[in-house]
């Protein structure tokens, strides 16, 4: 399922996302919120935006590589034990599934994903 036309602009650094909160078993710190969009799938990847707000979470990651286009954050991968990585515009990021991060945004970040 695609929700964009080939051919076609989707405004990543624009289009409107809902958010909800976080679920309270994943905060870490404040009251974080996430919305996302998909803007396309196919049985082999998605590719969409992600959006959280200020605050903290946890989280386990599915095969994703990412692109930070705006915001400033710190992700920890706590399983396994990586070194914190800094987030902020044109961050390229690779996670595997089941590796296990805390999320702590200090400018609400958005990123576009490309997930497997």
């Amino acid at each position: 399922m695609s929700s964009v036309t080939a051919g076609l602009l989707a405004d990543a650094a624009t289009l409107l996302l809902t958010h909800e909160a976080v679920p309270l078993e994943q905060v870490v710190a404040g009251m974080p919120t996430t919305g996302y969009a998909t803007i396309d799938e196919s049985d082999a990847l998605e590719i969409g935006v992600w959006e959280m707000s200020i605050g903290a979470m946890s989280d386990v990651e599915v095969d994703e590589t990412f692109v930070v286009i705006a915001g400033a954050a710190t992700l920890e991968v706590v399983d396994p034990e990586l070194p914190a990585i800094e987030l902020a515009p044109g961050s390229v990021v690779r996670l595997t599934a089941g590796m296990k991060t805390v999320w702590t945004v200090r400018e609400p970040l958005r990123k576009i994903y490309f997930a497997s």
